[in-house]
């Protein structure tokens, strides 16, 4: 779904603008169970790049030089923003955290200006390490994972974007084959019935910073995979 030379991908490159933006960013996807599992089903899927592209940060940008009004023309055209990452640090991975901070620019996504992803909707999907219970009150980690995924929430907010139920697949490094199957057909299948699953609107700036109830995947704290 990239376009490559000699090997390598094309700084910004970007196809035809797409319905849904596919946002994948893995520091290492090659040792990734669940990020590289899901981003295999989507290719096998071959889904038309009218309807979804897929954008690997680390790929794309292997030095952290973004090309931001590449990006900026990518999410300006579509309508569903996925965020496919693995909790690295209870957060987002650094590369796309540098994104966030460079692309979603004052006057671009927020604050006086264009507001170029008002009305948007981002559908987070993520991977830990750490089982339910290590994410319990009580548990290894302290939090439940949500609680720990609030910046994107509020991130979504802040730019009048709304937030859909994320998926959230626990943990990654134990989960059998077939669960991780299923998991990359579902996740496959949402691409395919956009927007038909989509809730009604909650999430914009109007509201406080929340993700709804997510759909969970688990079979077992810490790092996602």
């Amino acid at each position: 779904m990239l376009a490559r030379v000699g090997g390598l991908p094309l700084r910004g490159y970007s196809q035809p603008m797409a319905e849904i933006l596919l946002i994948a960013a893995h520091p290492d996807l090659q040792a990734s169970r669940v990020s590289r599992a899901l981003l295999a089903a989507v290719e096998r899927a071959t889904i038309a790049p009218s309807r979804l592209e897929v954008r690997d940060l680390y790929r794309l940008y292997p030095d952290y030089a973004i090309d931001v009004a590449a990006e900026q023309r990518a999410l300006s055209q579509a309508s569903l923003i996925v965020w496919l990452h693995p909790l690295h640090w209870y957060g987002m991975p650094a590369l796309m955290k540098l994104w966030v901070d460079e692309v979603f620019s004052h006057g671009w996504a927020y604050g006086a200006g264009e507001r170029a992803l008002r009305g948007k909707q981002v559908w987070l999907v993520c991977s830990a390490g750490g089982s339910p219970e290590s994410f319990a009150s009580g548990g290894y980690n302290g939090h439940a994972l949500l609680d720990f995924l609030l910046p994107q929430a509020q991130i979504a907010r802040l730019c009048g974007m709304q937030t859909l139920p994320p998926t959230l697949i626990y943990s990654a490094h134990e989960i059998s084959d077939e669960a991780l199957h299923q998991q990359a057909l579902s996740f496959v299948q949402q691409l395919l019935d956009y927007p038909d699953w989509v809730p009604s609107p909650e999430g914009s700036e109007d509201n406080l910073a929340c993700w709804s109830l997510p759909t969970t995947a688990s079979e077992g704290g810490g790092d996602g995979a």
